[in-house]
């Protein structure tokens, strides 16, 4: 009889280590994956950024101070009121 209990307390010591090793293996998994979100933050703040300055870019480049010189440097004038024409789209009947 007393095989069979050390026959048990192995059974639950394997069991036990096996457990131990799955919560082990599951931890140094959500750290892995807790340092790659963290990259992956850091990652999408810097294209943030990098979005918010090339917007800026393009507002300052379609702003009348930089096209105006621009424009006069390839020959261009700005037009007179009697030069500018609006067009309208008509309106469709029946709608």
């Amino acid at each position: 009889m007393a095989a069979r209990g050390r026959h048990w307390l192995a059974l639950w010591l394997v069991f036990l280590l096996a457990i131990l090793g799955w919560v082990v293996a599951r931890q140094t998994a959500s750290l892995a994956l807790a340092r790659r979100l963290s990259q992956l933050r850091t990652e999408h703040a810097a294209k943030a950024d990098l979005r918010a300055r090339l917007e800026q870019r393009i507002r300052e480049a379609e702003s009348r101070a930089v096209l105006i010189p621009r424009a006069e440097r390839l020959g261009l004038r700005l037009p007179v009121d009697s030069e500018i024409i609006i067009l309208q789209v008509p309106k469709a009947e029946g709608h």
